[in-house]
C-alpha cells in the first residue's frame, strides 16, 4: 500500500486553524477580510498555549449593564440578547476543543461598576444584571464560560472606592488621553462611539441638545480611561490570557473585536438594543423602540424576551 502523509499538526497550523474560526465573528469597520497571519498578536498567544497542551483563555470585558433609555432595551435585566450571546461564546469554544483538546474557556468581565457613575445606572442595577448573567450561564449549562467583576477583585468594598481604586492605579491621564484621540483613528471612532452612546441613552435629560452632547464628550472621556484601567487591571489578573473586545478593532490590534450576534453596524451590542427573531429563524438586534415595529413582544418566564417579527 501507498504511504500517505501525515496530516500538519503543529502547534502553528492548529494555532492559525483555531483563529480561523474567530474571523468570521471579527469586529472591526475595517472593510477588507484578514487572513490569520495579519494578526500575529493572537496567533502568538494561541500557538503557545497549543505548544503547552493548556486551555486557551478568553478575556471579554463586557456585559456591563442593560442601557438606561427604555426606548432601547426591554428592562436592566439579561434577555434574548444575551442568552444568545453567551451560548454563541460557549460554541465557540466548544468548536475550539475540536482542534485542540484541552479546550477553551471565556471569561466575561463585567465591566458596570467601573464606570456605572458616568453612564447613570444604580450600581444595584448593574449587580443585578451581573447576577444574571451568572444564574444564565448556570441554567443553561454553559460550563465553558464565567464572569469576571469588581467584586472578585475588590471584595466588598463601596462601589465609589473600588471605582477610584481602580482609576487612581490604572487609568491613563486625560491629557494622555486627549492626545490620543487627536493622533489616532481608532481611538477617536471609540471617542465617538461612546459619546453617541452616552447620548442615546440619556433619556431624561431636560437642557439643550448642546449641552447634553458637551456633558456626553466630558463623560466620553472618562469611561475610556475607565475601560482602559479595567483592562489594565484584566491583564494583571490574566496575563496570559487573549484579550478579545466588544468594540470594532482594526486588523492587527493587541485587541481582538468580536462580533456576537448579527447587527445593523459594528457598534451594536445586546446591552443596547433588543433581539428580533427575524421570520426566516435568523437573529438580529435593533433598538427596542424599531424592533417593537417589526415584531410582536414575546414574554419569557414572565418578562420582555424579545421580538418576533411579523
Amino acid at each position: 500500500m501507498p504511504l500517505t502523509a501525515a496530516p500538519d499538526t503543529t502547534p502553528t497550523t492548529t494555532g492559525t486553524a483555531i483563529l480561523n474560526l474567530l474571523l468570521p465573528h471579527h469586529r472591526t469597520t475595517d472593510r477588507a477580510r484578514a487572513r490569520a497571519e495579519a494578526f500575529p498578536h493572537q496567533l502568538r498567544q494561541i500557538t503557545d498555549c497549543v505548544r503547552k497542551g493548556a486551555p486557551i483563555v478568553f478575556t471579554l470585558p463586557g456585559f456591563p449593564c442593560k442601557s438606561p433609555n427604555p426606548a432601547k432595551v426591554l428592562g436592566h435585566l439579561p434577555d434574548m440578547g444575551e442568552r444568545l450571546s453567551l451560548t454563541f461564546l460557549d460554541t465557540l469554544c466548544t468548536e475550539i476543543e475540536r482542534l485542540h483538546p484541552p479546550g477553551a474557556r471565556m471569561l466575561i468581565c463585567s465591566d458596570g461598576h467601573v464606570f456605572g457613575d458616568l453612564i447613570g445606572v444604580p450600581d444595584a442595577r448593574i449587580d443585578a444584571y451581573a447576577d444574571e448573567l451568572r444564574t444564565l450561564i448556570r441554567q443553561l449549562g454553559l460550563h465553558r464560560l464565567s464572569v469576571f467583576d469588581l467584586r472578585d477583585v475588590l471584595g466588598d468594598l463601596p462601589h465609589e472606592a473600588k471605582r477610584a481604586h481602580v482609576h487612581e492605579r490604572y487609568a491613563p491621564t486625560l491629557d494622555a488621553l486627549r492626545a490620543e484621540i487627536h493622533t489616532d483613528a481608532p481611538t477617536l471612532a471609540l471617542y465617538r462611539g461612546i459619546t453617541r452612546f452616552l447620548v442615546e441613552d440619556t433619556a431624561d435629560h431636560e437642557g439643550t441638545r448642546s449641552a447634553l452632547q458637551r456633558d456626553c464628550r466630558k463623560r466620553a472621556y472618562g469611561v475610556i480611561q475607565r475601560s482602559r484601567a479595567w483592562g489594565e487591571l484584566i491583564g494583571d489578573h490574566h496575563p496570559h490570557s487573549v484579550r478579545l473586545s466588544i468594540h470594532p478593532q482594526p486588523i492587527g490590534a493587541p485587541k481582538f473585536g468580536i462580533r456576537l450576534l448579527d447587527t445593523p453596524d459594528a457598534w451594536t451590542t445586546p446591552w443596547h438594543s433588543a433581539a428580533l427573531h427575524r421570520t426566516d429563524g435568523t437573529w438580529t438586534l435593533l433598538p427596542g423602540a424599531e424592533a417593537a415595529g417589526r415584531g410582536r413582544l414575546i414574554l419569557r418566564e414572565g418578562r420582555p424576551s424579545h421580538f418576533a417579527e411579523i
